[in-house]
């Protein structure tokens, strides 16, 4: 699966780790990472590349807010995630 944009992700190292988080953007080997409580979409983590898991779901980003986020993350992660 190729990163882009609006993949969902799950944090394989550092003290996120096996957090689930939606790119916003990608920098060279880096991905900003944002889950709308502890990282809001203004300030997402940036993260390397080698530290986290793609999965196959990619949303649309456009309009979403950090409360829709973490709704939408949370379902995610309780319907088995990746």
């Amino acid at each position: 699966m190729q990163l882009q944009v609006g993949s969902v992700v799950r944090a394989t190292a550092g003290k996120e780790q096996n957090g689930f988080y939606l790119v916003t953007a990608l920098e060279g080997h880096f991905a900003l990472l944002a889950d709308g409580k502890h990282r809001p979409l203004e300030k997402p983590k940036r993260k390397n590349l080698r530290h986290i898991a793609p999965s196959t779901t990619v949303w649309e980003t456009e309009g979403l807010t950090n409360r829709e986020l973490r709704r939408r993350l949370l379902d995610f992660a309780v319907k088995g995630g990746i």
